[in-house]
């Protein structure tokens, strides 16, 4: 007599992540994904980042001609079109520049004023407070002065003089301003020290604009800020780096006390 086997069935076991979380989840639909896919970086900036770093490593120097668009497209085994982003992008950071008339770009030290403007971006959204630029005109400006006493050229005496001149002339609030921060910029060209100079221009950039709110609404502003230049100019005339940083420093304290009448709160933030 044969027995036959029966065939019990049984239920497939459930495989794979989606099945483990919904057996987790009492059967419940799995959670939106919490990452995006990852996108592929761009081929242009790329290209950018490769001549950036041929330039930032002195290997193509300030005043080298950057290889015609089709050479660098065969060099890079890219589009032409690639290529002309990449250099729009240096174009823009100031790496390269186009000499009026010219067919091909050439290596170039980006602008004190690009750089002021990166950094001023840059304290604009870390929130700094105006008493906090003034605080790091406090430590360098002093310093910046006595150096430019030993270091100065009469050349750049005749400069201070001619801008301290202008700036008296001069009636219109935000040109007077740019004229008092032509003179700071100045004081550091006398240190020559291209650090303090571009460390300089970013900060009088930032300060400009509630600068010339001060000036206007202080009536004795402008005639202190005179008064402190000629006693800086003298200082770097008599090549007395102790009068020079003593007068520097009794400048920038005036800046916060004509602040603080012209009701600018020393917690006020920077703005572009």
């Amino acid at each position: 007599m044969s027995t036959r086997t029966k065939n019990v069935s049984r239920p497939k076991a459930r495989r794979g992540v989606a099945a483990a979380a919904d057996q987790e989840s009492g059967g419940l639909a799995a959670p939106a994904s919490l990452f995006e896919p990852v996108e592929r970086e761009p081929a242009y900036t790329r290209v950018s980042a490769a001549i950036e770093a041929k330039i930032l490593s002195r290997v193509l120097k300030d005043g080298d001609p950057l290889p015609p668009e089709l050479d660098l497209a065969q060099q890079f085994r890219v589009h032409r079109s690639t290529v002309r982003e990449a250099l729009r992008q240096l174009e823009s950071a100031g790496l390269v520049m186009r000499p009026q008339g010219a067919k091909r770009l050439i290596v170039s030290r980006p602008h004190a004023d690009k750089v002021a403007s990166g950094m001023r971006q840059a304290l604009v959204l870390h929130e700094v407070s105006f008493v906090e630029v003034w605080e790091a005109m406090m430590v360098i400006e002093p310093e910046v002065a006595a150096m430019a006493a030993t270091r100065r050229t009469p050349g750049d005496i005749d400069t201070l003089v001619r801008v301290s001149q202008a700036f008296i002339a001069e009636p219109r609030a935000d040109v007077a301003v740019e004229l008092v921060a032509g003179f700071f910029e100045q004081i550091g060209v006398c240190a020559r020290n291209k650090v303090l100079m571009l460390a300089k221009h970013s900060l009088a950039q930032v300060l400009a604009p509630s600068l010339a709110v001060m000036v206007d609404r202080v009536p004795q502003a402008r005639s202190r800020i005179v008064a402190a230049q000629q006693k800086i100019i003298a200082a770097l005339q008599n090549r007395d780096a102790e009068e020079a940083r003593k007068w520097m420093a009794k400048h920038v304290r005036d800046f916060k006390r004509g602040y603080e009448v012209a009701g600018i709160a020393p917690d006020a933030l920077v703005s572009i």
